[in-house]
C-alpha cells in the first residue's frame, strides 16, 4: 500500500503541468532547507575526550572512502559550517567534560580513602605498643622473654600483611567501573569497624585504667594483627577464589558484522563480567572493519534505486489515470521480478571478489618471496664487506619495501584493510621479520589473516569509554537469561547469559568376567 501511494505521488508530480513551476520552487526550497539541515548535522560530529573512534578519525568512518596511501595524502573535506556549534552541542560537550572530570575525581578519591584506611590498619598495632611507654612509662611492668618474642611475631606478621595487602589491593587498575565493587566496599567497612572496635576497647580498658601489664597489651596487639590476617584471607576468597569456578556461559555478539564468541564465567556482577568480556574482546575478536559493511549497503541502495517509477502522462481523465495505474503496477511487478534475481548478482559479485583476492594474493606472495630472496643475496654480499658497511635491518626493509609495496597496497585495497596498516607499521614489521630471520610466509601472515584487535595500532581500535547498558543493576550478579550491552562509538557488543546446567553422573558396574569368552574349535578340521 505504501509503495502504491509512493508511485501515485510520482504520477501526480509528473502530470501536473499547470502547477509544475510552483511545485518546482517548493521542491527547491525544500532542497535548500534539507541541505542546510544536513550541513548543520555534520557540524555536531565532534570527538570528545571520553570517547574516541575505534578506526582512526571520526570523519573517515563507515561508508566514507578511506585513504589508500597509508595516510600520506590525507585530505579533509569540510563545509562552511564545520566550525559552527549550537547551544545543544556546547551543553553536550560540557557534560562529557564534567563526566570525565568526575571519573578522575572518583578514582583519586577512592585511592585516597584506601591509603588512609591502610595507614590506619598498619599504625594501629604499633600505636597500641607505643602509647603505654609515652603516657605511663613508670607504671609498666618489665617485659620478659615471652613478651620480647611477641615483638618479633608482631613485626613479621605486619610485614606479611603489608606484602599481602600490596599484592591484592594495590594493583594497577584495569578499568573504571560505573559502580562500587560491592565485596571490596564491604571488606573496607568490615576492617574499619573492626579497627574502631579495637580502639574503643583499648581506650576504655587500657588507656583509662593505665594498665600495668605490658605483656597483656602486647598480646592484645598480636590478636589484632592475627584478626587482620584472617580478614585478608576472607578478601582472597571473596575477590579471587569465588569467581574461578565457571557457572555461566556468555555469548558475545558484535552488532555490526555478527562476530560471535563464547566464554565461561564464574560468580561475577554484571559490571565485572562486562570488564572480563572486554579483556577477552581485545584478544579474541578480529579488528572491527566498517569498510566491509559498505558493500552490502551500496548493493541495497542500488536495488532500491531500481524500484523508482515515473509516469509522464499524468491523470488527465479517469481512463488515463487507470491506464497509468495499470502501467505502474506492471512496472512494479517487473521491478519485483528483477529484485528476485538479485541473488544471482550477489553470487557473481562474491565470485568475482574472491577471484580478485586470489589474484592479488598470488602477486603479493610472489613479490614478497622475491624481496626476501633479494635480502638473502644482500646478506651474503654484506658478509664479504667491512663491518662498517653492513646495512642494518631498518635500512634493508626500506630498500626492499618498494618492490612489494604496490602488490601489498592492491591486496589491502581489495580486502579493505588499507586503513588498518600504515606504511610505517609495515616497514617496522618487515624490519622485525628481517631481524629475527623470518620467512616470507611469516611476514605475510599479518596481512593475509585478520588478527585480533590488539595486534593493530592503538589509533585504530582504542576506545577510552564503553557504555554499559543493562536493565538490571550492574552490581547484581549474573543470572540465567541476563542480557546487557557494551556500547562504544562505532558498534556495540550484545551479551546473553546462560547458566551451565547441573550435571548428574551415575556409575555402572561391569563385571570383569563378562569380558571373557571361550573359543570352541571343532575336532575335525580341514587340511
Amino acid at each position: 500500500m505504501d509503495t502504491e501511494s509512493t508511485y501515485s505521488g510520482y504520477s501526480y508530480y509528473s502530470g501536473r503541468s499547470r502547477g509544475s513551476h510552483r511545485h518546482g520552487e517548493r521542491s527547491r526550497d525544500r532542497h535548500k532547507s534539507r541541505s542546510k539541515d544536513s550541513r548543520s548535522e555534520k557540524s555536531v560530529t565532534i570527538n570528545t575526550p571520553p570517547a574516541e573512534p575505534l578506526l582512526g578519525d571520526s570523519a573517515v568512518r563507515g561508508e566514507q572512502v578511506q585513504d589508500d596511501n597509508w595516510g600520506e595524502t590525507t585530505t579533509a573535506v569540510t563545509g562552511t559550517s564545520e566550525h559552527s556549534l549550537s547551544q545543544e552541542d556546547i551543553v553536550r560537550i560540557t557534560k562529557d567534560l564534567e563526566d570525565s572530570v568526575g571519573l578522575d575525581c572518583r578514582r583519586y578519591l577512592t585511592l585516597t580513602l584506601a591509603v588512609i584506611l591502610g595507614l590506619l590498619v598498619f599504625l594501629t598495632p604499633l600505636a597500641f605498643l607505643v602509647l603505654p611507654h609515652l603516657l605511663w612509662p613508670e607504671k609498666l611492668q618489665s617485659c620478659g622473654t615471652a613478651c620480647e618474642g611477641l615483638f618479633i611475631s608482631v613485626a613479621f606478621k605486619l610485614l606479611i600483611l603489608l606484602l599481602a595487602v600490596w599484592a591484592l589491593f594495590f594493583r594497577p587498575p584495569r578499568a573504571g567501573l560505573p559502580r562500587v565493587f560491592v565485596f571490596r566496599a564491604l571488606l573496607a567497612v568490615l576492617v574499619l569497624l573492626f579497627v574502631l572496635s579495637y580502639w574503643l576497647f583499648y581506650g576504655v580498658r587500657i588507656l583509662d585504667s593505665q594498665d600495668e601489664n605490658y605483656q597483656g597489651i602486647v598480646q592484645y596487639a598480636v590478636s589484632l594483627v592475627d584478626a587482620l590476617l584472617f580478614i585478608h584471607y576472607l578478601a582472597i576468597v571473596l575477590l579471587e577464589l569465588r569467581q574461578l569456578q565457571p557457572c555461566f556461559s556468555v555469548c558475545v555478539t558484535r552488532s555490526t558484522d555478527g562476530e560471535i564468541r563464547h566464554y565461561n564465567l564464574g560468580q561475577l556482577s554484571i559490571q565485572r563480567a562486562a570488564l572480563a568480556i572486554l579483556e577477552h574482546y581485545y584478544c579474541d575478536f578480529p579488528v572491527h572493519n566498517p569498510a566491509l559493511l559498505s558493500a552490502s549497503k551500496s548493493r541495497a541502495a542500488k536495488h532500491l534505486a531500481g524500484l523508482k517509477v515515473y509516469n509522464v502522462d499524468g491523470p488527465g481523465n479517469n481512463a488515463a489515470a487507470g491506464m497509468a495505474h495499470s502501467q505502474s503496477r506492471a512496472m512494479i511487478a517487473a521491478a519485483a521480478r528483477r529484485r528476485d534475481t538479485s541473488h544471482n548478482e550477489l553470487y557473481y559479485e562474491e565470485a568475482e571478489h574472491e577471484r580478485r583476492v586470489r589474484k592479488r594474493k598470488a602477486r603479493l606472495v610472489v613479490a614478497v618471496e622475491e624481496a626476501f630472496t633479494h635480502i638473502k643475496r644482500m646478506q651474503e654480499e654484506e658478509q664479504k664487506k667491512a663491518p662498517g658497511d653492513v646495512m642494518d635491518p631498518r635500512e634493508a626493509a626500506q630498500a626492499i619495501f618498494p618492490s612489494m609495496a604496490r602488490a601489498l597496497q592492491k591486496y589491502l585495497r581489495t580486502t579493505k584493510q588499507q586503513h588498518c596498516h600504515s606504511m610505517e607499521s609495515i616497514q617496522q614489521h618487515l624490519a622485525f621479520c628481517i631481524t629475527n630471520n623470518m620467512t616470507p610466509k611469516a611476514f605475510l601472515e599479518s596481512y593475509l589473516t585478520p588478527g585480533p584487535t590488539l595486534q593493530y595500532s592503538r589509533d585504530h581500535w582504542l576506545s577510552r569509554q564503553w557504555m554499559l547498558i543493562s536493565e538490571a543493576s550492574v552490581t547484581s550478579g549474573l543470572k540465567d537469561g541476563t542480557v546487557f550491552q557494551l556500547k562504544c562509538v562505532d558498534f556495540s557488543l550484545v551479551v546473553t547469559t546462560k547458566k551451565i546446567p547441573y550435571i548428574q553422573m551415575s556409575e555402572e558396574y561391569i563385571d570383569p568376567k563378562s569380558h571373557k569368552f571361550v573359543l570352541r574349535l571343532q575336532s575335525e578340521t580341514s587340511v
